[in-house]
């Protein structure tokens, strides 16, 4: 795997050293247990993979570059680099300025741009559409081209759907940017329809069972098909493919789904001709990064805390996994933990941020998951684990815990 120039500062002391450590020991990625911290009265369990995945640490790295080697020109990010705070914060606080919100709501006019700047593409992509207003305008738009290589291969292979005469049917979010990129370029070359989940999948799934009729389609999916899009004839022949940060097993259950109404519909014998096999679209990383946590399911732990940016996708989903033992607190820094009796986190289903007071139990050891989405730099982990560690006399030094460590 590259090793990637980021600034130093989003590199960790402490977690840091554990992954290496971890994947020295298991170069081919076979052990996804968690990593005990034993501190003494209170013990993080720390998953196996977590933290900037390779679509991020290419992005971190060539947006800098980009500000490095333009220093008297602007420099634009078409939208949030990635779903951070920290990181965007940083390269907003260096002059670079955002042209849209993650919704793609404008915040800097087109006709502001000129051709002599530069705009970067964030690793989630950009529109078929917003490429070419960017060349239009003289833009150059490959030289800081930040989307992400897992990202760009769900397009080919929607691409490669859409010449096999498939139609595409997109798991993801429909407001997500990368979702909204895959749309545009899915569209380009085959029929394209997004579903948000298993319940619109199966409502989806109603018009490919004949039980509803093609005129309600363009009302229920509306926003959320490709022009022309005709569910009586575009239904018959489909494959599946996901933006990168869902559920994997969600995009799984969802395909297989489809797959079984089509044996139903067609039989078996001819499944190949109406339903196409697109495993190969499941980002690696969301898939490292998932199996990591149902391994954290696994441990005896009291609570979870999970760091990243709110409108992060993959965070939430490790938040919803955590979720299914744990209490869990999703926290985008340190700056959350108040006090040893009160906590400011992000309630992910309600939308909101909510305070709970009394999270950590009254106990010894007090047993915590800590883990983060993959937009999220090692060193806020680090710091979230040190404002724990504030709370507990007579704690191990860091030092100590990761001789241990290293030791085993």
């Amino acid at each position: 795997m590259k090793k990637f120039e980021i600034p130093a500062y989003y590199r960790s002391s402490i977690t840091g050293k554990i992954k290496e450590a971890r994947r020295i020991k298991d170069l081919r990625k076979q052990d996804f247990t968690p990593t005990v911290l034993d501190f003494g009265p209170v013990q993080f369990y720390i998953a196996r993979h977590f933290g900037f995945c390779y679509g991020v640490e290419n992005a971190i790295e060539i947006s800098y570059r980009a500000l490095e080697e333009n220093p008297h020109k602007r420099v634009f990010l078409l939208s949030q680099m990635i779903h951070n705070q920290e990181v965007n914060n940083d390269l907003q606080s260096r002059g670079i300025e955002f042209i849209m919100d993650t919704d793609g709501n404008q915040l800097i006019p087109w006709d502001a741009l000129r051709p002599e700047d530069v705009v970067i593409i964030p690793a989630f992509g950009t529109t078929v559409e917003i490429e070419h207003l960017l060349l239009d305008k003289g833009i150059e738009v490959q030289k800081y081209n930040t989307t992400c290589p897992f990202v760009e291969k769900v397009w080919n292979r929607s691409e490669k759907l859409g010449k096999d005469s498939y139609t595409v049917i997109i798991h993801g979010k429909p407001r997500h940017e990368e979702t909204r990129a895959t749309f545009s370029h899915s569209a380009q070359n085959a029929p394209s329809v997004i579903v948000r989940d298993m319940e619109e999948a199966r409502a989806l799934g109603e018009y490919m069972l004949g039980h509803k009729q093609p005129a309600e389609f363009l009302e229920e999916f509306k926003g959320k098909h490709s022009v022309d899009f005709n569910p009586a004839i575009d239904l018959r022949r489909i494959g599946v493919v996901n933006q990168t940060t869902m559920l994997a097993t969600e995009t799984q259950a969802i395909a297989d789904y489809f797959r079984s109404i089509m044996i139903d519909v067609y039989g078996v014998d001819t499944l190949r001709e109406h339903f196409a096999d697109t495993r190969d679209t499941l980002c690696y990383a969301t898939n490292d990064n998932q199996d990591a946590t149902y391994q954290l399911l696994e441990t005896d732990a009291d609570l979870a805390i999970v760091v990243g940016g709110y409108n992060s996708s993959n965070t939430s989903h490790i938040v919803e996994l955590c979720e299914r033992k744990f209490n869990t607190y999703f926290i985008n820094s340190e700056h959350e933990i108040k006090s040893p009796h009160e906590i400011h986190h992000y309630h992910y289903h309600a939308k909101e941020k909510v305070v709970t007071t009394n999270f950590l139990p009254g106990k010894s050891p007090v047993k915590i998951v800590l883990t983060s989405g993959a937009s999220c730099p090692d060193t806020l982990v680090d710091r979230v684990m040190l404002r724990v560690l504030e709370f507990f006399p007579g704690v191990r030094p860091v030092e100590a815990v990761l001789q241990d460590f290293g030791g085993k």
